[in-house]
Parts: structure tokens; C-alpha cells; sequence
């Protein structure tokens, strides 16, 4: 991934629109196809990575293990590491990352309206 200077205007503005617009800032933390994927799963409770990866078996590891370090460094959750042979990592979800399940389930809950509005609307197109 290219790294973009602290000082560009692109960084400037990101970081203006981001103080200013509470969406922004959310997206910015959870947004993309696969965090809030990762974000539900965890809702259930602390999981290995294994555990999270077979939940989620279309998504790659380099993509998983890059998701869940961005989710670690903005708050989100916590990686935990035991020193044991073979190692033993579990990740939890910390308070912030908690607090999103209101959000998490909304999501979830509009999908499920939404896929049954698109079935209603595809079978009256059939019957046209």
C-alpha cells in the first residue's frame, strides 16, 4: 500500500472532513467490505484467529490479518497473546469496538428488510 505524506493536502483535508463529519469518522475506522464482517463475528465474543477465519472463509489471511491489525490500532479490539508453543492469540472486542453493536445489528437488521423488499420487488418484475 502507498503511504501518503503526513504533510499532503489530501492528509490535511482527510483529517479536516474527519473532526467535522461524524460519518466520516466512522467510516473511517469500520468502513470497506470486511471490518464490520469482523466486527459481528466478535460480537459473539472473543475468537481465535482460526476461529474467525473459518467464519469468514472467503476472505484471504493477508487481508484478514491487515483488518484486524487497523481494528487493534484504532481501539477496536485487543489482540492477546499467550506465550505458549504453538502460539495462542484470541482477539476481543474493547469497549469502543463494543459500543458498535447497535450499529452492527442495525446493519444487519436493514439488510434482512432490504433483501426481503428486492425478493417482493424481483417476483412482481416475474409476474409482469
Amino acid at each position: 500500500m502507498t503511504k501518503i505524506k503526513e504533510s499532503s493536502t489530501y492528509n490535511a483535508n482527510r483529517e479536516i472532513v474527519m473532526q467535522e463529519c461524524p460519518v466520516t469518522y466512522v467510516m473511517n475506522k469500520i468502513g470497506g467490505h470486511w471490518k464490520p464482517i469482523i466486527l459481528y463475528h466478535l460480537l459473539a465474543g472473543s475468537k481465535r484467529y482460526s476461529e474467525i477465519k473459518k467464519a469468514m472463509p472467503h476472505i484471504t489471511e493477508k487481508m484478514l490479518i491487515q483488518h484486524l491489525k487497523q481494528l487493534e490500532s484504532d481501539g477496536l479490539l485487543i489482540r492477546e497473546a499467550k506465550p505458549v508453543v504453538p502460539p495462542f492469540v484470541t482477539y476481543t472486542l474493547t469497549e469502543s469496538g463494543r459500543e458498535l453493536e447497535s450499529v452492527i445489528n442495525a446493519m444487519a437488521e436493514w439488510a434482512f428488510r432490504d433483501m426481503k423488499r428486492s425478493k417482493r420487488f424481483e417476483a412482481e418484475e416475474m409476474a409482469v
